[in-house]
């Protein structure tokens, strides 16, 4: 008996991939572990994150879950104290594989998409260590003030909605640290496969500097940044003095200018957007029918390389919130934020070993599945993706019988309905694939 007879589904999705090859060639210089390698508990440590597990020890609760030993690829799970010894063993260049095989797979599946534009949006994210692991620090973390912690930076694609690379970096670093390095890998990595691709970024105004800014038009990708005008009184002025907008609708409005600090070599084509927003009232609540409603203005500053309309850079940069939900859905779904070990290597491989997992649940639903749409002017994702947590609790987590009838091995799944249906479509796909 099995309570994830769902993991079929991503079984086929393993193979297909060639994901246990793979995990191999990355550990391989290791050499080979006496009963648990590496690529093993890399796997297990995968599947332990799609079934919804968090820490290590919940390991317990499908120890002897047959499915789950058969996807592992072994008769027994490794315990708790094996998988800490191993992942105590990498060392850099381990992870270093991992990340790059895992980059690997969204590079293949975006030139297999064949897009003409490719929009990489790159934002850090606080990842609280709850102790004193190897790398952390005290620094900007407004959900646990003083506690030490991970900032990565991560690189987010919007068309597929998968992590493309994760830069690691203490809690203590300001956004655009090691950004212009990262920024021209995660680059490098895509134009190596896509050469005639279209490369576009969207960034926050941690990111308007001049040496970034630089990086991207020396990668010819076309890009649009927040500027922290209120931090520059040039532009701050020439915003306040402006008395002609150009209207897009009753509640946007914008004009644009060439600007740029003048300690920078040229400037840049910036877009001042104003919206109209109601003004939130105090005291008492009177309802009057005629009562006159005043409205206030919030202000913004786009940087950007395009050369599109105001309107098509204004709804694109608006689009980069999709991101956000990315790094809400990794945290709560694929345990993005749970750091296992004092090691950084270690903290590290499980990063990548979270990142992956939410990949894979974006491959599977690519694979099994048809685009819903075609590119938007916010970039949205082009498919109608399912939160991971919706494919645990639809498709995994289903009571199964494992039987050997005719001494062939088959699962019979308790599934009827909606769940019926999207587990055998999609093995049919996979298995056409």
């Amino acid at each position: 008996m099995s309570s994830f007879g769902g993991l079929v589904v991503f079984d086929a999705l393993f193979r297909a991939l060639g994901l246990a090859e793979r995990l191999r060639g990355c550990f391989r210089h290791l050499g080979n572990a006496p009963v648990y390698g590496m690529a093993r508990v890399t796997i297990q440590l995968v599947v332990h994150v799609l079934l919804g597990f968090r820490r290590l020890r919940d390991r317990d609760y499908y120890s002897t879950d047959p499915l789950v030993c058969r996807l592992v690829g072994v008769s027994k799970l490794p315990d708790v104290s094996t998988i800490t010894r191993t992942l105590a063993a990498a060392d850099a260049r381990a992870a270093e594989n991992l990340r790059e095989m895992s980059r690997a797979l969204v590079v293949e599946r975006l030139a297999e998409e064949k897009l003409a534009r490719v929009t990489m949006d790159f934002d850090g994210s606080v990842i609280t260590t709850k102790g004193h692991a190897e790398g952390s620090a005290v620094g900007y973390n407004p959900k646990r003030k003083g506690a030490r912690s991970y900032y990565p930076l991560f690189c987010v694609v919007s068309q597929v909605g998968q992590f493309l690379d994760v830069h690691h970096r203490p809690g203590n670093t300001h956004d655009s640290n090691g950004a212009s390095e990262f920024i021209a890998r995660c680059a490098d990595a895509v134009r190596e496969a896509m050469p005639r691709v279209t490369l576009e970024s969207r960034l926050d105004s941690a990111f308007y500097d001049e040496d970034v800014v630089e990086k991207l038009q020396l990668l010819a990708i076309e890009f649009a940044i927040a500027v922290p005008f209120h931090r520059l009184p040039a532009l701050k002025r020439t915003v306040e003095m402006r008395e002609r907008w150009r209207t897009i609708d009753e509640q946007w409005a914008y004009f644009e200018l060439q600007w740029a600090p003048r300690t920078w070599d040229r400037p840049l084509r910036l877009i001042v957007v104003r919206q109209k927003r109601k003004l939130a009232k105090r005291g008492p609540l009177q309802l009057d029918i005629f009562e006159p409603i005043n409205h206030e203005y919030e202000y913004k500053v786009i940087a950007t390389s395009k050369t599109a309309s105001a309107a098509s850079v204004i709804a694109f940069f608006h689009g980069r919130g999709n991101h956000e939900a990315r790094f809400a859905e990794a945290k709560q779904f694929a345990a993005l934020d749970y750091i296992p070990c004092r090691r950084l290597v270690a903290n590290k491989i499980w990063t990548y070993t979270s990142l992956l997992a939410h990949n894979l649940s974006r491959e599977l639903q690519m694979r099994t599945s048809d685009r819903a749409r075609t590119t938007s002017s916010t970039r949205s994702a082009l498919w109608d993706f399912c939160l991971l947590g919706t494919i645990r609790n639809l498709m995994i987590r289903r009571a199964a019988r494992i039987t050997r009838p005719a001494n062939k091995l088959t699962v019979t799944i308790a599934a009827d309905g909606r769940a019926q249906h999207e587990i055998a479509r999609s093995l049919e796909m996979l298995r056409a694939a």
